[in-house]
């Protein structure tokens, strides 16, 4: 036994009453009032004492029982020299008894220190009580020494098991505690991740909206600078509502999808490719719904590509394919290249970098970069 096991309080949980079923409480309560009522039984059925002291014996009881309850809270804020002290006060008090003729009190408040010591204290502090209190109560029992050393060794050990069995109650009692801790904090971090997700999503949204608005608005600038006449002017503003009501369209989109309610990959991306001149969309292997993060990141990066070749290369054939392969997903979407258009420095460039971190957050890549014809975008999401 180490050093540390010899002057280690029970831990609190141990001491207190936490987790004690309510059979077992009453139990308990039941022999405290049996002890209670065997130590005045003993002080007031003495026949060698007259009426005065059997009085002053029942004084003795009570004080006796509050010196008990002292002693059980001392020890559960693990103060020892109080407790040591209110339990040499109940050792006093037991050979103040037997010294009276108060045999059995003596008797019983002998047992319940030895118990209580063994139960409640540091091992180092609990032996040397024990050993008084055992000593004290074999040097007086008249029972055959047999009867004795049996009654003792057993006190001894109902003491140790008690302390065994509070110990391990209280071990059950922090792992519950450290379970709930972990379980709320579990609670908290997914908490946070939704929140996470649900300001990717909106940030998402707005971006390619309000970029693809700005894309038209730009234009209609240059044509009013330009002098350029009114129908021209009108089909770039006419766009640029479209791309908000579109935009609106959008976010009722996002929140459904936040509420697991997102319409079929395929139908999504055949509606944005209707709405593109020059665009195609293919797909190939065997269809299959897909986690609802995988899903909005393909839609997502299907978007900013087409709007990127809007503002790019205007006019570019597009060729969007996905693929359903084994354990992910490949979005690739290939521009045929056009003349820079007058919008291909607006924007703040953060499109596909927004699109490159959330395919890494969810386990996938993306590539962006020219090709042999034009612009080439290729998302990889496991699914």
């Amino acid at each position: 036994m180490t050093r540390n096991a010899w002057t280690r309080w029970p831990s609190p949980e141990a001491l207190g009453r936490t987790g004690i079923s309510q059979p077992r409480r009453m139990l308990g309560w039941a022999v405290r009032v049996l002890v209670i009522g065997m130590l005045l039984w003993g002080a007031f059925t003495s026949n060698r004492v007259p009426l005065w002291g059997a009085v002053a014996a029942g004084a003795g009881v009570l004080v006796a029982a509050a010196a008990a309850w002292g002693f059980f809270r001392t020890t559960l804020a693990h103060r020892l020299l109080p407790s040591l002290v209110l339990i040499a006060l109940l050792l006093g008090l037991a050979v103040a008894a037997q010294a009276t003729g108060f045999r059995v009190p003596a008797l019983v408040i002998w047992c319940g220190c030895a118990v209580a010591a063994l139960e409640r204290l540091p091992v180092a502090a609990a032996l040397p009580v024990t050993s008084i209190a055992l000593a004290a109560y074999a040097a007086v029992n008249d029972d055959v020494w047999l009867t004795t050393a049996a009654t003792t060794a057993g006190l001894a050990l109902a003491g140790y098991v008690l302390r065994l069995d509070a110990e391990a109650r209280g071990s059950a009692q922090r792992l519950l505690a450290q379970e709930r801790a972990a379980h709320a904090a579990e609670a908290e971090s997914a908490a946070l991740a939704e929140r996470a997700r649900i300001a990717r999503e909106i940030h998402d949204v707005l971006a390619h909206s309000l970029s693809a608005q700005m894309v038209h608005l730009e234009a209609a600038r240059l044509l009013i600078e330009r002098g350029a006449d009114r129908e021209q002017i009108l089909e770039r503003v006419v766009a640029a509502r479209g791309m908000a009501r579109d935009g609106l369209a959008e976010t009722r989109q996002a929140l459904s999808a936040l509420r697991g309610e997102l319409t079929p990959l395929e139908d999504f991306l055949a509606g944005l490719v209707g709405a593109s001149d020059g665009a195609e969309v293919t797909v190939s292997g065997e269809r299959r719904p897909l986690p609802a993060e995988a899903s909005q990141a393909v839609r997502r990066v299907a978007q900013e590509a087409l709007t990127n070749v809007r503002k790019h290369a205007p006019g570019a054939k597009v060729r969007l394919r996905l693929e359903y392969g084994e354990g992910q997903v490949t979005l690739d979407v290939r521009d045929t290249g056009g003349t820079p258009g007058d919008l291909t420095a607006s924007g703040g460039g953060y499109g596909l970098l927004g699109m490159r971190e959330r395919a890494e957050l969810l386990g996938g890549s993306l590539e962006a970069g020219p090709h042999e014809e034009g612009f080439a975008v290729t998302l990889k999401v496991p699914a």
